[in-house]
């Protein structure tokens, strides 16, 4: 029995493995919660941001009259 690895897009796990490995050397282990905080903040702010145009836009909708 094959047993497969989940994959986020086009990255596989060995590929995140190799990333978070260069982060972490690059970065040190005491920036990287901070950066992971900030990329969260971001985006949960792009989420609030894209559901309240998307909230106007149908309240637009509703708003218009509809022409017979």
């Amino acid at each position: 029995m094959e047993f497969i690895l989940p994959t986020i897009g086009f990255i596989g796990p060995g590929s995140a493995i190799l990333i978070l490995g260069v982060a972490f050397i690059i970065f040190g282990p005491k920036k990287l919660p901070e950066l992971g905080r900030a990329a969260g903040q971001t985006l949960k702010e792009f989420k609030s941001a894209t559901t309240s145009l998307m909230d106007d836009h149908d309240k637009d909708k509703k708003e218009e009259p509809k022409e017979k």
